[in-house]
């Protein structure tokens, strides 16, 4: 079993940037992908990022690509999402996300594991 707590987020200005942090619970942290999701109001939630079990490869939707930066520090259990340049449309609610599985194919799209309780990023412009 593993527990995600998040922090970070709140209100930022166009232009400006936000760190989000997710710490986990329990051991083999390592095991685990991390990824990031976002769902803002009215619409599904969708993916943002995430990345291997090392922290050697990462991936971005498009939207957030060149602008978020996914990173995991295995010796503190957490894993952080890096937001510059930020733009209104980023507004939602950010929710970390683990999965234990041993492929990182799919890892936009799968079922994760275990959930954050979400962190609201509001972006004015």
């Amino acid at each position: 079993q593993v527990q995600l707590v998040q922090s970070g987020g709140g209100l930022v200005q166009a232009g400006g940037s936000l760190r989000l942090s997710c710490a986990a619970s329990g051991r083999s942290f390592s095991f685990y992908i991390m990824a990031w999701f976002r769902q803002a109001p009215g619409k599904e939630r969708e993916f943002v990022s995430a990345i291997t079990w090392s922290g050697g490869a990462a991936i971005y939707a498009d939207s957030v690509k060149g602008r978020f930066t996914i990173a995991r520090d295995n010796a503190k259990n957490t894993v952080y999402l890096q937001m510059n340049s930020l733009k209104p449309e980023d507004t939602a609610v950010y929710y970390c996300a683990a999965d234990s599985s041993t492929s990182f194919a799919n890892a936009r799209s799968r079922n994760y594991d275990y959930w954050g309780q979400g962190t609201q990023v509001t972006v004015s412009s």
